[in-house]
């Protein structure tokens, strides 16, 4: 079904897009070169992304995300990144402001941490289209949420959400780019990759001079 849908073509914009890649402050390794390369080459495409980026704790997968999220908001288009854990959600709302800080990108968090009028807040500004990227776990997908102009799906470890709230993603996802992280790929997501129905990319080294977990 989505591989007949018409998917959102993007391009990428320069020199924004240079300087935002050469701030990163680690040498990329070549697996996050490559794989960075191949999430540009499908949001260049006509037919939506469905990509899964598997990778070890660490290995930088964010990174690779981020800067799918710079090219859609180029684009003038929302991201929803989608987290399993309260905690995550602060880590990567803390990851996305520092790394998107130099730039003019609107970044906002709900989970169960944030009160009803900063929820409230961050909706509204999801609707209205005033919050580029929304950082969210569980809650986001409580809420008749509706984005203004949705481009680009984010998934941190997919199999930790349930059978109902897959559901749900797979309504919000149709006509978007949906990009999946995971550390631990189940056999079904795993499947779905290695069968053709999802494209895989894997970052398989670690960065130089990271620590052992």
């Amino acid at each position: 079904h989505r591989q007949c849908k018409p998917g959102i073509v993007m391009q990428v914009v320069e020199p924004d897009y240079t300087t935002f890649v050469s701030e990163f402050p680690f040498v990329p390794t070549n697996y996050q070169v490559t794989a960075a390369e191949a999430v540009l080459k499908d949001l260049q495409s006509a037919t939506p992304m469905d990509r899964l980026i598997c990778g070890d704790v660490g290995f930088g997968k964010t990174e690779v995300a981020m800067r799918a999220a710079f090219v859609a908001v180029q684009n003038g288009k929302q991201v929803c990144v989608l987290v399993p854990t309260t905690l995550l959600a602060s880590q990567h709302e803390q990851t996305f402001r520092d790394r998107f800080a130099n730039f003019p990108i609107q970044i906002g968090l709900l989970s169960r941490f944030k009160n009803a009028k900063d929820s409230a807040k961050v909706i509204a500004g999801a609707e209205k289209g005033t919050v580029d990227i929304l950082i969210g776990t569980h809650k986001l997908l409580l809420h008749p949420l509706s984005f203004k102009a949705l481009g680009l799906l984010i998934i941190d470890e997919e199999h930790r959400f349930g059978v109902k709230q897959k559901e749900t993603l797979k309504a919000l996802k149709q006509e978007v780019h949906c990009l999946t992280m995971t550390a631990t790929p189940i056999p079904r997501t795993l499947n779905m990759a290695m069968s053709g129905l999802r494209d895989i990319s894997l970052i398989a080294t670690p960065p130089a001079r990271r620590l052992a977990i």
